[in-house]
């Protein structure tokens, strides 16, 4: 089943500047796909057109077989959730259990059922325990499963996830590539971390001037030079993709 399906997809500034150029991009149901892109390239452009924040002049995109329409934009935002770069944007209550509640007790959820959401959401991300604690409080790593949770406790189908290793060190980001890699959601995940990219992401697609300018194997992309060269990607030094253990 296509969870995400994307169309002639086309968006300028204001001042002319074309940042969308007909971008098609279609992802099945299950899968992991890494969007991958230099500064400029259209990434984030691209994602807040998924969740409704920026509305294109051309094109169209349907989420779970739903398009993207004023009067759908709540049913998307059910189906598909964002996890932030930053943490702190995404979490705001006093308490852990208080901001995983929030999406869930907004589309309606209450009393005993809202309880087991959170305490369900919670264990999912292997962190029940932080479920009084204080977000503010919490670690990098902790912070990054926390935001993770609020959106499964909408049940969102479609994760999206904004540069989630930043700022994450080697143990976080090992804690969260296995997190990741054990959701059934189907997930697209925005990264300049290529060498997370290859662990998590069978497939990946690049974008640059605002185009799809490539998709498929993650191996096979950041194997091939002349491609990565062209669009401003670079493996760290010394870094080779075939000593990564894909999961």
């Amino acid at each position: 089943m296509t969870v995400l399906q994307v169309e002639g997809l086309r968006f300028a500034y204001p001042d002319g500047t074309q940042v969308l150029d007909g971008v098609d991009l279609v992802i099945g149901a299950g899968e992991r796909v890494a969007l991958l892109g230099p500064n400029g390239a259209g990434k984030t452009t691209l994602i807040l057109h998924l969740i409704g924040v920026l509305r294109a002049a051309a094109g169209s995109i349907r989420v779970g077989g739903v398009e993207l329409a004023d009067d759908s934009l709540s049913e998307i935002r059910h189906k598909m959730g964002l996890v932030f770069q930053d943490s702190d944007d995404q979490l705001f209550m006093p308490t852990v259990q208080q901001d995983v509640a929030f999406g869930p007790a907004n589309f309606g959820m209450k009393g005993a059922a809202l309880s087991e959401r959170v305490v369900w959401a919670l264990t999912a991300v292997g962190e029940r325990d932080l479920a009084d604690r204080a977000p503010h409080h919490l670690s990098g790593g902790e912070k990054r499963k926390v935001a993770i949770a609020t959106v499964l406790a909408v049940e969102s189908e479609f994760l999206v996830l904004d540069e989630p290793t930043s700022n994450l060190d080697p143990a976080g980001r090992r804690e969260l590539v296995v997190l990741l890699a054990s959701l059934p959601a189907t997930q697209l995940v925005v990264t300049h971390d290529l060498p997370f990219a290859l662990e998590l992401c069978a497939r990946a697609v690049i974008i640059d001037g605002g185009r799809i300018v490539a998709d498929g194997d993650t191996f096979a992309l950041l194997s091939d030079r002349d491609l990565m060269s062209r669009h401003r990607l670079e493996l760290p030094y010394g870094f080779d993709p075939a000593n990564i253990r894909r999961l």
